[in-house]
């Protein structure tokens, strides 16, 4: 896991997938707060917490991280985070106006997933909100998968099911990176026919050159505005706003 958060600190400033993700979670948890500001935020599994950076601009924003190369990066740049478990928060009950979830839940048991999102339920207040941001769709397994320690990947049904049945209600999902959909398939296709699923690579961590990050970038974008109005039948991600009533 120390190897992963190396790559993804070296690419979370730069690489189109981290600045798409960015851009897409604001703009549903914005449209879920309506407004609201001053806000008291835990993002579970924060990694090195880059999120923080931007989940501050809605409150108070604090990162639960149980690995130690991650609270370093983050405590390195001055993010606030605090050590633990995303199966064991700490923090009281109903302290809380928002979760996140960020590429977390598909790495865990499946005992360890339930009682994360049980977590997330359990210490966000009536009327708060979770974003929660996972891997779709088993076709997409690749070597990335095993780098990341990927156990599973998520359909609309398979995530939905996992929320409601902590208690949460489903407000929006959609796909995300639609755009990027036939290369990432073509990619983790590769990776299966030349016998590499298995095998840990930093491939799609890796910053691609200038011209190429901008390309996906851009075409990100214009996916991010259509995201306004629609929501995307399929892609690499599904994002997911969930409230507790």
């Amino acid at each position: 896991m120390d190897r992963m958060l190396e790559a993804t600190a070296r690419a979370e400033d730069r690489h189109f997938w981290f600045l798409g993700l960015r851009r897409n979670s604001q703009q549903v948890l914005t449209r879920a707060l309506g407004g609201r500001r001053g806000l008291a935020i835990v993002d579970c599994g924060a990694g090195t917490g880059r999120n923080l950076d931007w989940l501050s601009a809605f409150g108070l924003a604090i990162g639960v991280e149980l690995n130690a190369a991650g609270l370093a990066e983050g405590r390195r740049h001055g993010r606030r985070m605090v050590r633990g478990s995303v199966a064991a928060l700490p923090f009281g009950d109903a302290s809380m106006d928002v979760a996140t979830s960020f590429d977390v839940l598909y790495s865990l048991p499946e005992p360890v997933e339930h009682a994360a999102v049980r977590e997330m339920y359990r210490v966000v207040k009536p009327g708060g909100v979770a974003i929660v941001n996972a891997a779709a769709l088993d076709m997409l397994h690749g070597s990335h998968s095993a780098l990341t320690h990927e156990l599973r990947r998520y359909t609309r049904p398979r995530l939905r099911q996992l929320l409601e049945g902590a208690g949460f209600e489903i407000e929006r999902m959609t796909f995300t990176n639609m755009v990027t959909f036939p290369a990432t398939l073509a990619v983790r296709w590769l990776d299966r026919v030349r016998g590499r699923a298995a095998v840990a690579s930093e491939n799609d961590l890796q910053v691609p050159a200038a011209p190429v990050n901008a390309v996906f970038d851009a075409a990100l974008r214009i996916e991010h505005l259509m995201m306004r109005a629609v929501d995307l039948p399929i892609g690499t991600s599904l994002l997911c706003v969930a409230r507790k009533r």
